[in-house]
This record gives structure tokens, C-alpha cells and sequence, in this order.
């Protein structure tokens, strides 16, 4: 990994769901809830997996063109439409209480090391959520872990989803900072890769847990990061904060 000089470096932007937030324990936590009160026996670790995969195939495709751009939100709620018919189990859930599970998207748990670390790091650079969440589900979010941000800013912002290069502009029109004064905090290395083809500073957090025990994030070193830390209290120290 390259030598960096955190003094060229003004702002953060993170990725929040898996990188600031746990996303697989609530979800798994709400469907383990869901099954228990319906008589039901799934898995709900392979179904929430399931339904990020689902999730993602539409990102990818408004990202291509291939259909018109719709929030986050929106698009998980009709994932898990979805993912429900798909395992027989339309007619078990009302709309209501479809919209109650889509709700857990905005009720993600901060990591054990999330909140000490932004507030060092915020300390001492301006600190941003960029996320693909939509806008209010990222208010949501921050205000249920506790997260602290200076600002909150979404794809939603630009109508497209990262890695598009309209999302990491947004950093450089609302933060007022150039390219590579600006480094993108992730812990998926697609986010990386297209902030770093971009012109951004790159600090990869490895979240081995991402997926629960039993997943396989790829949280091994690259030396193309700027910065490689074990979680957000080790990127503060490694940036001086």
C-alpha cells in the first residue's frame, strides 16, 4: 500500500450498510420474530442473503439503463415481494406486513467500534455518509445507531447508484473538496475501485462479520488502498485522529 500523508486529506465519505452499520443480525433477528409469530421454519440467514442478491440485480440494472431509477427503499420492498413468491410464501404476509419487515433497512445496529471511531475521525476531518441507502432511511439509520456525521448525503442525490460516477461527484459538489483530498471509507472493494477510478483516496475497513459467522466477505489486503485497517477505531489512529 502506498504511503499516505493524512494532512493532503480533508473529508471522509463512508459506506454505512456493512461498513458503519450491521445489517445481517437485524434482518436476521427481525425474520427469526416474523417466523416465530407465523408458525414458520426458514432460514433467515440464506433469505436475507438472497434478498441483497435480488436487491443488487436492480441496482444494476438502473445503473445500466435497463429500467428507471427508484429509491432504495423501494427497491427492497419489491425484492422481497420477490423473494416471498418465490418461496411460496406470498399469501402468508399482508402489504402491512411486508412494509413492517421492509423496515428494518432503516434500524441497523452500529458496529462495536462504529461510533467511537467517527466521532475521532470526525474530530479532525469533515466525515459524510455517501451511501446508496435512500435519504431517509440513512437519516433513520444514523439516528438509531448513533451514528455522527457531518453531513448525510445518498445516491438518491444523483438518481444513480454507486459505482456510477455521478454518486462520487456528489462528495466534491457538497463538500467542496477536490477528488483526492476526499477519501471513500468502505468495506467492499467495487466502492473503492470506482471512488478510487474517480480520483478519491481509498481506506478499505475489513468487516468479516458482514455476513454473519458462517459468510466469506473478501476482506483481504490490496495494494492499491491507501489505507487498510482492521475497523474504524484503527483507521482514526492510522489517520492520526
Amino acid at each position: 500500500m502506498k504511503r499516505l500523508d493524512p494532512a493532503t486529506i480533508r473529508a471522509l465519505t463512508f459506506d454505512v450498510q456493512g461498513t458503519c452499520a450491521d445489517f445481517c443480525r437485524p434482518v436476521e433477528r427481525m425474520g427469526e420474530a416474523v417466523s416465530r409469530a407465523k408458525g414458520l421454519d426458514l432460514d433467515w440467514g440464506a433469505l436475507s442473503s438472497e434478498w441483497r442478491g435480488l436487491y443488487r440485480d436492480v441496482l444494476d440494472a438502473i445503473i445500466a439503463g435497463g429500467r428507471p431509477w427508484i429509491r432504495v427503499d423501494r427497491i427492497y420492498r419489491e425484492t422481497l415481494d420477490a423473494l416471498l413468491d418465490r418461496h411460496g410464501l406470498s399469501s402468508v404476509f399482508s402489504a402491512a406486513e411486508r412494509d413492517e419487515m421492509n423496515g428494518v433497512w432503516s434500524r441497523l445496529e452500529a458496529w462495536p467500534d462504529s461510533v467511537e471511531g467517527l466521532a475521532r475521525l470526525r474530530r479532525k476531518f469533515t466525515t459524510s455518509t455517501l451511501s446508496n441507502a435512500a435519504m431517509s432511511t440513512m437519516v433513520a439509520i444514523c439516528k438509531h445507531a448513533g451514528l455522527p456525521f457531518d453531513a448525510i448525503l445518498t445516491a438518491e442525490l444523483a438518481h444513480l447508484y454507486k459505482p456510477a460516477p455521478a454518486v462520487y461527484q456528489l462528495a466534491v459538489d457538497y463538500l467542496g473538496c477536490r477528488p483526492d483530498e476526499i477519501m471513500m471509507v468502505a468495506c467492499h472493494k467495487y466502492d473503492l475501485a470506482a471512488a478510487r477510478a474517480f480520483g478519491m483516496r481509498t481506506a478499505f475497513v475489513a468487516r468479516p462479520l458482514e455476513f454473519g459467522p458462517g459468510g466469506q466477505p473478501d476482506t483481504r489486503p490490496e495494494d492499491w488502498f491507501d489505507v487498510y485497517a482492521e475497523d474504524l477505531v484503527a483507521l482514526a489512529a492510522a489517520l492520526g485522529a
